[in-house]
């Protein structure tokens, strides 16, 4: 994804909004992908029926932690557990990244140019 040099104009508005659907695109693809790796996870190694997998992958996801820690018996499927946690939090930290880059790229740039 191209962005303008310093010294070209900001870009126009309907630029910039396909600008911020392509990286909401990207995130949700990101997104989709660490879900699917939890819930293939949590149902292989957890041995949790697929709906718990979903429920556990969404809520470690989304930062409200684990549900069905105490089910978990196995000593891998409790290491599995604590390697997604920590995985969710560094793509939880990426996402906003993706999101918000054109955000501050636009800010950045309008404090940059140089008004004629």
């Amino acid at each position: 994804m191209s962005y303008e040099h310093h010294r070209q104009p900001v870009a126009p508005k309907h630029v910039f909004f396909k600008r911020l659907l392509k990286h909401f695109g990207l995130a949700l693809l990101l997104m989709s992908f660490t879900l699917t790796l939890g819930v293939l996870g949590y149902h292989h190694i957890g041995r949790l029926s697929w709906a718990n997998a979903i429920v556990e992958s969404a809520m470690l996801m989304g930062g409200m932690g684990p549900v069905y820690g105490p089910e978990l018996h196995s000593t891998a499927a409790k290491l599995f557990s604590a390697g997604y946690a920590l995985f969710c939090g560094l793509v939880l930290i990426a996402l906003f990244g993706i999101v918000l880059a054109p955000v501050f790229h636009r800010i950045l740039h309008r404090l940059h140019v140089s008004e004629k």
